[in-house]
């Protein structure tokens, strides 16, 4: 059986990170609270919001407002929280294509 590659352009990757920004917005409290779900979408909504920091760092900077130390260790904090992310994301794909080639 051929594993499906998954394919992401820039404007899927941006469309998927501003559905989980809103998503994230108009959730409810009561929905995060509990369980695995709860602990995972708490878990996107920091990678989200330090995404968030590491642009806003980045625009203070550009308008001459902002400190390098600030936006470079910001944009380090986003990208070892999208690499987490990441590898987490794969490690859910290997169990998912484990448990589908157990025999019955």
């Amino acid at each position: 059986m051929a594993i499906p590659t998954l394919v992401v352009t820039p404007s899927t990757a941006a469309k998927a990170y501003a559905d989980i920004a809103n998503t994230a917005a108009t959730a409810a409290p009561a929905d995060a609270a509990g369980g695995f779900g709860g602990a995972l979408a708490r878990a996107l909504e920091g990678v989200v919001q330090s995404g968030k920091t590491a642009e806003q760092q980045s625009m203070h900077a550009i308008a001459g407002t902002g400190s390098l130390t600030d936006v470079v260790s910001a944009v380090s904090k986003a990208e070892l929280a999208l690499q987490t992310t990441v590898a987490i994301r794969d490690r859910v794909v290997q169990a998912y294509q484990d448990i589908m080639r157990m025999p019955i």
